[in-house]
């Protein structure tokens, strides 16, 4: 059996860890590279960073950054934000990143998913995605594809748009629902489930992380192959030890490397 991934993510803009509340009201956390380090060493599975205004603001990833941390840890890592071409992704995996994060690109031009898929092997591609709660009638799931750190709304259903991904070679979903994000609240169930029964690649759960408890909800109700913690772990309320203990607890596989 497949062991649950605990993912630490860190959100970075100009440099310095950040964290806010549905992609508002940010603070300073602190160094990633800093960052990076205390959770490899403490026992997370995963890594992942977005710059969150990168594409936004339509500049670069900070590449130096990349490196910096690919020297600094032995845990595989994600990177996202600022991605806009194919040799953006090659820049990214030879600064020694594992995986790479497409999301508001990947929206405009959906062939980077396949390019990407081609290039690198599909395991390196990730689809990220930041669906809302919708009316939309073109949005049967009831869950809306927003792109631009929740600035746009693209009138793509959730599911469907998964799906199409996964046929273009996306090797793994990142489900960060931007009802929940920062919430700490527990993860928004229902659009994981969905998306994970939808498809067959490893689906990673995000935004609404608050206790250990979550993690096991998110895991067993949604089928979710992968979470991702933030302000849970950030804050120094819990550490990943005490989640995979929660999740030992609740007869779910986790990696012990301590």
């Amino acid at each position: 059996m497949l062991t649950k991934r605990v993912i630490p993510c860190l959100d970075v803009r100009g440099g310095r860890v950040t964290k806010g509340v549905k992609f508002k009201n940010n603070i300073d956390l602190g160094d990633p590279v800093e960052m990076a380090v205390r959770y490899s060493e403490g026992g997370a599975d995963e890594l992942v960073f977005y710059d969150i205004t990168a594409s936004a603001e339509g500049r670069p990833i900070d590449i130096g950054m990349v490196a910096a941390v690919a020297r600094a840890v032995r845990i595989p890592f994600a990177v996202g934000g600022g991605i806009s071409s194919l040799a953006d992704m090659e820049r990214v995996i030879l600064a020694g990143a594992e995986k790479i994060s497409v999301n508001s690109l990947a929206v405009r031009t959906p062939a980077i998913i396949s390019d990407g898929a081609k290039a690198f092997g599909r395991q390196c591609v990730v689809l990220g995605m930041d669906p809302v709660k919708s009316d939309n009638p073109k949005c049967p799931s009831g869950y809306e594809i927003t792109t631009r750190g929740f600035r746009e709304f693209t009138g793509l259903d959730a599911v469907e748009w998964a799906k199409r991904a996964v046929d273009l070679g996306a090797g793994e979903i990142v489900v960060n629902s931007v009802d929940a994000d920062g919430t700490r609240a527990g993860f928004e169930l229902t659009i994981t489930r969905l998306i994970a029964e939808a498809v067959g690649v490893p689906v990673v759960a995000s935004g609404g992380a608050g206790r250990p408890e979550h993690l096991v909800s998110v895991f067993r109700e949604a089928k979710a192959d992968a979470a991702i913690v933030a302000g849970m772990v950030h804050t120094g309320d819990y550490t990943i030890a005490q989640i995979k203990d929660a999740m030992a607890a609740a007869s779910l596989p986790v990696r012990r490397s301590w």
